[in-house]
């Protein structure tokens, strides 16, 4: 499988436009096993009950009537469960849980998928990527503030993202690299296959499943062509100083070294998310003063201490003392969200 794989890597590094024809076959008997293997034992079940435990009786029967039902065409996506589970700011946050067997076919699914997209997708996303933790992203950030030269942070919050998603959207953005009908079809019978919440079923053209196997990466894909490449295009093209972008799936910090650069893109990213469904969240969403001298330009205007914000459960404030070279005295926080 790894060499398949890599052979997928290899044509989606060199052309950037291949459209693939065939992924659906990669996803085998042996790659089912592994993604099982891969799942967390003690993972809530999803609408079957079946935990990973009692699957893993007469595990290989099992696997290869999945890989059976699987490419014939017959294998049905089962609706999600809907949980909730508490946010810091006091609000409930909505997961879905899919069945065990859907959690198997779209973790070897989306293996196969990632050998693409991880040579598609920029090096400011950080999001459940591999090899890509949450303090990596962090790192990136404050070597981007103490680096360039930031005076501003624009801390962007997309309201509601993940059940913002439009799914017709979604489906155009991954035929720009999947031309396997197959593979499409696929995702589209787990965007499909609701969510069941008090006994009632819902189907909805928005959203990707918050607490899905598949979620992450196709949210990933959605703003990278939503808002990764065209806030590189824009920061290339009308950027009058320096810029730097920190994605974290939809935790997006952007600095600039200009407050007009700033409010120009700020403007620009509101009307661009609206394009495809998106909203920034007008509460949670603002451009503060912050950078190697936002604490003494404040002072002489007599605004008294820099701002601070925070950015995936950090809060980073301004090192007065030492003008920024550390990283900004950054305490540990739980993410508002």
């Amino acid at each position: 499988m790894s060499l398949a794989l890599d052979r997928i890597r290899q044509v989606a590094r060199q052309r950037k436009k291949e459209k693939f024809t065939s992924l659906f076959h990669h996803i085998s008997i042996d790659h089912l096993a592994d993604a099982f293997a891969e799942l967390k034992e003690n993972a809530a079940p999803g609408v079957d009950g079946l935990t990973w435990r009692a699957y893993e009786a007469d595990l290989d029967h099992k696997i290869v009537d999945l890989y059976s039902r699987l490419h014939k065409g017959v294998y049905r996506a089962q609706p999600s469960r809907r949980v909730y589970i508490p946010k810091p700011d006091g609000q409930q946050r909505p997961l879905a849980v899919a069945a065990l067997e859907d959690k198997i076919v779209q973790r070897a699914a989306i293996a196969v998928l990632n050998a693409i997209y991880e040579e598609d997708f920029l090096g400011f996303s950080y999001g459940f990527r591999p090899k890509r933790s949450q303090h990596d992203a962090l790192d990136a950030l404050i070597v981007g503030i103490t680096s360039k030269k930031v005076n501003y942070i624009l801390d962007a919050d997309i309201r509601s993202y993940f059940d913002s998603v439009s799914q017709d959207w979604l489906i155009r953005f991954l035929k720009h690299r999947i031309n396997d009908p197959r593979m499409i079809r696929l995702i589209q019978k787990w965007l499909k296959a609701g969510i069941l919440e008090d006994g009632i079923i819902t189907v909805s053209e928005t959203g990707t499943g918050q607490g899905s196997v598949a979620s992450p990466l196709l949210s990933n894909v959605y703003l990278h062509y939503v808002f990764d490449l065209w806030a590189e295009r824009w920061r290339r093209r009308q950027a009058t100083g320096d810029m730097i972008i920190v994605r974290y799936a939809d935790d997006i910090i952007i600095g600039f070294q200009h407050e007009s650069d700033a409010r120009r893109f700020w403007d620009a990213m509101r009307e661009r998310l609206r394009e495809f469904s998106l909203l920034l969240h007008p509460d949670k969403t603002r451009l503060i003063r912050f950078g190697r001298f936002a604490a003494t330009q404040r002072a002489e205007r007599g605004l008294g201490k820099p701002e601070t914000f925070t950015f995936l459960g950090f809060t980073l404030r301004e090192n007065t003392s030492r003008a920024l070279r550390t990283p900004a005295k950054v305490s540990w926080r739980p993410h508002a969200g």
